[in-house]
């Protein structure tokens, strides 16, 4: 990490590692000192979305994540990366699902105080802190970085993960998504654009990023879950796209068998 001094000369500082007070296969929490430019930047941020909002004043030193590093971790062994949207104020995920993500060697990484009633700004400025931080202290396989997230958390994921998809190789949107078009769901309902994304980054994305969509049959975001995955990805040309509906569930996580299967559709090809 450069720091630039009053006279504009550049001088080395060493950077604590976060991490290395965790406990593998236990939550812990870590902070974090810098942001890397395509969230400190709000005008960066605010051209990704094409938004009409100004971004307010954001600090990550401020801000505290929850993290999971696999039990039997290793320093030197390449993992992949989950970064996790709750749509409530704590990141939380069901202890099945930790399971999961250890046996694909995935660590979990989720900010606090990212739930939806937190700006949507900062809750992307969030999860691409968490993808930088973390990648400056952990071997992180760059085709495993993963942003996922709950019902509005994951409308916010879907954002990231074409938005930001030069960040992240993966996303899995479990219980609601945004388009960047109009959509026509089954029931004749269109929902309508949520941000625009950077025409030039659309071309590198469409055929390399993937993106799971899980929804339930009695999820009340299946229409538009189904959607965005016919009308919105593939009308687009998203080359690497998969629609999930668990049978009989509602407007709740899935089980972690669900959320293999989208972790096993993401890995094609990588492992």
């Amino acid at each position: 990490m450069m720091v630039m001094l009053a006279s504009g000369q550049a001088q080395e500082k060493a950077v604590a590692d976060p991490f290395t007070k965790l406990e593998p296969g236990k939550r812990g929490e870590v902070q974090f000192a810098e942001s890397p430019i395509q969230s400190s930047d709000p005008i960066q941020v605010r051209y990704r979305l094409m938004a009409a909002e100004t971004p307010p004043d954001y600090d990550v030193a401020k801000e505290t994540f929850e993290i999971i590093l696999p039990a039997g971790f290793q320093k030197q062994k390449d993992y992949g990366l989950f970064i996790w949207i709750h749509s409530g104020d704590a990141p939380q995920i069901p202890k099945p699902w930790e399971a999961i993500l250890a046996k694909h060697d995935l660590i979990f990484i989720g900010a606090r105080n990212s739930g939806n009633r937190r700006n949507v700004f900062d809750r992307i400025r969030l999860a691409i802190d968490a993808n930088h931080n973390a990648r400056q202290f952990l071997k992180i396989d760059g085709r495993r970085v993963y942003v996922s997230g709950f019902s509005g958390g994951s409308r916010v994921a879907s954002m990231l993960g074409v938005a930001w998809g030069d960040m992240f190789s993966g996303t899995i949107c479990c219980m609601g998504v945004n388009f960047y078009t109009d959509v026509e769901a089954p029931d004749g309902k269109v929902y309508g654009t949520s941000f625009l994304p950077d025409e030039e980054l659309l071309p590198l994305i469409k055929p390399a990023c993937r993106y799971s969509l899980i929804t339930g049959s009695k999820d009340f975001n299946l229409p538009n879950t189904q959607g965005a995955y016919e009308n919105g990805f593939l009308k687009e040309g998203f080359k690497h796209v998969q629609l999930l509906e668990v049978p009989d569930h509602g407007h709740q996580l899935p089980p972690a068998e669900w959320l293999e299967k989208a972790i096993s559709f993401l890995d094609e090809g990588k492992r």
